[in-house]
């Protein structure tokens, strides 16, 4: 009983980040690649996250810092951060033992051996949208 009532009252306080999308845009970290799209702009702005208000996006796009207003920002879209590097290195060796020479019973030759060496290189990862406006629902007047 009481876990459920404890339950019941932690729910209101997840509420308001659930109703608000530009809160998730704060976990975003400092740095990490955006794609904006932008109202009434055909193409996405590529930028880094800064910082953000309740009104604003603060962004950094060639090294100069913008603010895009809220109002402006249809979706967000953010490049997951690397954990791991995205060059491989793949290393391959074999040795060969030589086979015995039925010319030259005496005569032993040395192993062989083949070294490859590959160094791949993978892409970054895709964007995930983290921000997308919401149709605001008209409030209704009562009668």
């Amino acid at each position: 009983m009481i876990l459920r009532l404890c339950a019941l009252l932690s729910i209101p306080a997840l509420l308001p980040a659930a109703d608000d999308p530009w809160a998730k845009v704060k976990d975003l970290k400092s740095g990490q690649e955006l794609r904006i799209i932008r109202k009434g702009v055909p193409r996405p702005v590529l930028a880094q996250y800064d910082d953000l208000t309740d009104d604003h996006l603060m962004v950094v796009m060639k090294n100069e810092q913008q603010a895009i207003p809220r109002a402006e920002v249809d979706r967000i879209d953010a490049r997951p951060i690397q954990t791991k590097s995205r060059v491989k290195v793949e290393s391959k060796s074999e040795t060969k033992d030589p086979e015995p020479s039925r010319s030259r019973p005496n005569e032993t030759s040395a192993p062989t051996t083949n070294s490859t060496s590959n160094v791949v290189m993978s892409g970054k990862p895709d964007f995930e949208t983290v921000y997308r406006r919401t149709a605001s629902v008209p409030k209704s007047t009562p009668n």
